[in-house]
């Protein structure tokens, strides 16, 4: 399997490209974001933006919030820096874990902003995740769906026409360049967030015990409705440049943050992907469809940003990527299925040139510190 021959991604990788020297798309976006935008520039846009809106409505913009590292420094960055009102939203997938709730409490009172919590109906979600894996071998498509739509629902709602997003798509893959500022819009939605499934064609995939008022929380407002209150949904890294470690460095320190131990990321990793009970699951299925997951993912950030060398990132990788992670029991328990069950779905959506790994002969994980604190199905 061919492999970026500057950073650690894998040509299974979505939208991957490889140039004439082998350096892959997403590595010559990161030299556009460091050589070529004129930073000063945008960050006078964004000022210019928030202006535009500010002091218009209730409130100067909404925030969609997970609690992890993007949408903390978001939250953080526009209060702060831009002091402006915002309507912090977070759609609650099901799977947050005991310390980033923790860490969403402390945020909210230490920077004093209105914070609006959502959580799907539990048995919808089961039915969603079971029928998500089995058409594309990934549970997440409600949790995709409701992230990126919930909170344009509430945009509408309560007249909030400018949203505010963490990073861009840019920054890890190429559906869109850093060459303009990238709009979270329903083109975007549709182009990689719902995985090609929208909600009314979830509703035809089901065995007829959901009606599609149950999954309002997963389909996005309407065209008319948004130009109706003259949205504007962006990315503050397309106006910033975004640096994940640094950014993490901040909120560690003036609001608390806390990092977390995550299935299959290395211990100086602690920020990433905090949120998540399944996310040592998600990373597995990504492993056995794709033949590369997180760490993958983690080392080139840090190749693009010159704070690693290749051989301390194939090193990584051997170690730490491919094992069965512990949480997948848990998962299996919560959808009603078994391994087998599993693996037989998973081998289904492979992505060529990877070929299956037989899952038995992988290394298994330990069990995450707060895995028996997680709620039972």
């Amino acid at each position: 399997m061919r492999i970026c021959s500057r950073c650690m991604i894998p040509e299974t990788h979505e939208t991957i490209m490889f140039d004439g020297e082998g350096v892959c798309n997403v590595c010559r976006q990161q030299e556009v974001k460091q050589e070529k935008i004129d930073w000063a520039t945008r960050g006078r846009d964004l000022v210019e933006l928030i202006e535009q809106y500010r002091g218009k409505n209730e409130y100067d913009c909404l925030i969609p919030f997970s609690g992890g590292k993007d949408s903390t420094y978001t939250v953080y960055k526009l209060v702060t820096e831009y002091k402006v009102k915002p309507l912090v939203v977070s759609f609650d997938h099901g799977f947050l874990r005991p310390r980033i709730i923790e860490n969403n409490v402390r945020t909210m009172r230490k920077l004093g902003v209105d914070f609006l919590k959502f959580t799907p109906n539990w048995q919808v979600v089961r039915k969603i995740m079971l029928e998500s894996l089995r058409r594309k071998g990934d549970f997440c498509w409600h949790c995709h769906t409701g992230i990126f739509a919930y909170p344009m629902q509430i945009a509408v709602k309560h007249n909030i026409p400018l949203i505010f997003w963490g990073e861009p798509s840019a920054e890890y893959t190429s559906y869109y360049s850093y060459d303009n500022p990238e709009e979270v819009d329903e083109k975007r939605f549709n182009r990689f967030v719902n995985l090609g499934i929208a909600a009314e064609d979830m509703l035809g995939m089901l065995d007829g015990s959901i009606a599609m008022r149950d999954l309002e929380p997963f389909k996005y407002p309407k065209l008319k409705e948004l130009r109706g209150i003259g949205y504007r949904s962006v990315c503050l890294g397309s106006y910033i440049p975004w640096d994940v470690k640094q950014n993490v460095a901040i909120i560690k320190r003036e609001l608390g943050w806390q990092e977390d131990d995550v299935e299959g990321v290395p211990p100086d990793y602690r920020y990433e992907k905090v949120e998540c009970m399944l996310q040592g699951v998600r990373d597995y299925c990504k492993y056995l469809k794709r033949g590369y997951a997180r760490v993958s993912h983690l080392m080139s950030i840090d190749i693009r940003n010159g704070r690693l060398s290749r051989e301390a990132a194939v090193a990584a990788v051997k170690r730490y990527e491919g094992n069965r992670p512990a949480s997948l029991d848990y998962f299996l328990n919560l959808l009603d299925i078994t391994e087998e069950e599993f693996n037989g779905i998973l081998r289904k959506h492979v992505v060529s040139p990877h070929q299956w790994p037989e899952p038995s002969s992988l290394p298994r994980g330990e069990k995450l510190h707060d895995q028996d604190l997680w709620p039972k199905p």
